[in-house]
C-alpha cells in the first residue's frame, strides 16, 4: 500500500521564516556555523539546505570548524564504519565543549532516524545540544529557537517520513554546478540496505517545481546540474498518471543547461525509453552509474534487487549499442553472507565483462533492521579483506584500460578548480566523470573547455588545453 505524500503547507514553512528571524534578532546565540556532512549526494545536498536556513537565521560560515559556534554532523548511516566516524567526531567535540561551554553541537540525517538512534544519543551523548532526522530539516530554526531558550536538549525524529518540503533556502557550494533533488526515499527494500527506513517511501517532486528550479539555475549561469534520487528511474511512478524519467530529462534539457547528469539508477528499472534518451540527448552526460553488487545470481536474490546478471548484462550490452561513448560506473559489496568462492569469482567476470571506469567497492556491512543483519553465513573477515584487494585490483585494471583509450581523444571538460598536483595546473571533469588536470589559468574555472588527453593515470586523466 502506497503511503500518501504530505506536502509541507505554505503556512508551516511560514512559521518556520518567523521561528528564524525570531532567533536571528537573539544576542545569546550562535554566531558561527560549520556543517560536517558525510555520506551520498542527497545529504551533500541537504547541508547546502541546511547552510541556507542558518545563514538566513543570522549565522555566518566559520572557516574550520574548532571556530564555529554551532557545529552541526549531517550523517550517514548505509554502513557501519561511516556511523562510527560520525560519532566518533561527535565525541570529539565533547572536549571542545569543556573549554568552551558555548559551544552547540547538532547531529541529523539519516543516522539520526536509524530506529533507536534517538535514544542512543539521549542516553550516552548528552552533550548533543539538538538532533533531528531527515523528514524534520525544514524545522531547523524552530529546534535551535527552543534549543537556545529552554538551554536542553532538543530530540526530534518524525515517525512518518512521507512529506515533500518545498521553498528551502539554498547555500550553493559552486556557481556552476549544482544539486537538483527529483525524488526522496525507496522502495526497493534491498536486504542490506537502511535507506528506506531512514528516508522513507518514494514521492516525486512535481514536474513544474523541478523546472523552475533549474530555469532559475540556468539563469544564473550553472553549467551542470546533477538530478538526485535513490532511485531516479522511478522517478513520476507514485504520481497516478506522472511523467516518466526519461520525460522529464527531455524538458530538463529544453532549460537549457548545458550538462545533465543523475544519480542514482536501479538497474531493474532501466529501461529502453532511458537507454534512448540517452543515446538521443545531447545535454546528458556521458556517464552512467549503474550498481550491480554482484555478480551471482544466489547473492543478487538474497539481495533482493529483483534482476538477474544475465539481465543485468543484457542492458549494459543495449547501452554499449545504443550510446558506445556513455562510461559505466558501479556499486560492488563483497562478503555478502552466504557468498561462497564462486559467487565471488562470478563478480570478477562480471567486471571483466563490462570494463568499468570505476566501481565503489565495499566489504558487507550489517545494518540493524534489515533482513541481512540475521542472514547466517558470515564471511570471515580475513576471507573478505582478500577478496576486496583481488577485487580493487582487478578494477585498477579495468580503469587504467578504459583511461588508456582515451589518450589522444578531445574531451569537452568542465574546468572546476585549481589542480592539488600543480599550482600550473587546474582540473576539471569530462562528461564521463573523470578527472582531468591541465595546465590553464583560474580564469577558467566555470567554463566548460576542450582538452586533449595526452596521459593516463591510474585515477585521473592528464591532458593539453586545445586552443578554440
Amino acid at each position: 500500500m502506497r503511503e500518501e505524500t504530505i506536502r509541507i503547507s505554505p503556512e508551516e514553512m511560514a512559521q518556520q521564516q518567523r521561528f528564524a528571524r525570531e532567533f536571528a534578532a537573539r544576542e545569546d546565540r550562535p554566531q558561527t556555523y560549520y556543517i560536517v556532512t558525510y555520506g551520498c549526494q542527497m545529504n551533500a545536498h541537504d547541508s547546502e539546505k541546511l547552510a541556507g536556513m542558518l545563514e538566513d537565521m543570522g549565522l555566518t560560515a566559520a572557516p574550520r570548524k574548532e571556530e564555529a559556534d554551532f557545529v552541526l554532523h549531517n550523517t550517514c548511516c548505509i554502513r557501519d564504519n561511516a556511523e562510527r566516524k560520525a560519532l566518533g567526531n561527535v565525541t570529539w567535540l565533547k572536549e571542545v565543549k569543556k573549554e568552551r561551554p558555548e559551544l552547540m553541537i547538532g547531529v541529523c540525517g539519516c543516522m539520526v532516524q536509524e530506529p533507536g538512534m534517538a535514544d542512543k544519543l539521549l542516553r550516552q551523548y548528552p552533550f548533543v545540544d539538538v538532533a533531528f532526522g531527515t523528514g524534520n530539516i525544514h524545522r531547523l530554526p524552530e529546534l535551535l529557537l527552543r534549543a537556545v531558550d529552554t538551554r536542553r536538549r532538543v530530540v526530534a525524529v518524525p515517525e512518518e517520513q512521507s512529506t515533500l518540503i518545498e521553498g528551502l533556502p539554498i547555500h550553493r557550494d559552486s556557481d556552476f554546478q549544482a544539486y537538483v533533488t527529483i525524488m526522496y526515499g525507496c522502495n526497493n527494500f534491498c536486504s542490506y540496505c537502511i535507506v528506506p527506513y531512514v528516508r522513507g517511501r518514494e514521492r516525486s517532486r512535481d514536474e513544474s517545481d523541478i523546472l523552475r528550479e533549474v530555469d532559475m539555475l540556468q539563469k544564473q549561469g550553472v553549467k551542470e546540474i546533477m538530478l538526485l534520487g535513490q532511485n531516479v528511474n522511478s522517478y513520476g511512478n507514485d504520481v497516478p498518471g506522472g511523467v516518466t524519467f526519461p520525460q522529464l530529462l527531455r524538458r530538463v534539457a529544453e532549460c537549457g543547461v548545458p550538462r545533465i547528469r543523475f544519480m542514482t539508477s536501479h538497474p531493474k528499472d532501466l529501461s529502453d525509453e532511458l537507454i534512448a534518451e540517452i543515446a538521443e540527448n545531447p545535454a546528458l552526460c556521458r556517464h552512467l552509474h549503474l550498481p550491480v553488487q554482484s555478480g551471482s545470481d544466489k547473492i543478487l536474490t538474497a539481495m533482493n534487487r529483483r534482476y538477474t546478471r544475465e539481465s543485468y548484462l543484457k542492458k549494459v550490452e543495449k547501452i554499449r549499442a545504443a550510446a558506445p561513448d556513455v562510461g559505466l560506473t558501479t556499486d560492488i559489496i563483497v562478503a555478502f553472507p552466504g557468498e561462497t568462492d564462486q559467487d565471488f569469482e562470478d563478480t570478477m567476470s562480471l567486471v571483466r565483462s563490462v570494463g568499468y571506469d570505476s566501481a565503489f567497492t565495499f566489504i558487507y556491512s550489517p545494518r540493524t533492521g534489515t533482513r541481512a543483519a540475521s542472514m547466517p553465513g558470515r564471511i570471515d573477515p580475513a576471507v573478505a579483506t582478500e577478496r576486496i584487494e583481488r577485487l580493487i585490483a582487478l578494477q585498477e585494471e579495468m580503469t587504467q584500460r578504459r583511461f588508456s583509450e582515451m589518450i589522444g581523444q578531445t574531451q569537452s571538460v568542465l574546468v572546476t578548480g585549481q589542480s592539488k598536483r600543480s599550482d600550473r595546473q587546474i582540473t576539471g571533469k569530462t562528461s564521463r566523470n573523470i578527472s582531468v588536470n591541465f595546465e590553464g589559468g583560474a580564469d577558467l574555472v566555470g567554463q566548460i573547455v576542450p582538452v586533449k588527453i595526452t596521459a593516463a593515470g591510474k585515477t585521473t586523466l592528464k591532458g593539453k588545453l586545445e586552443q578554440a
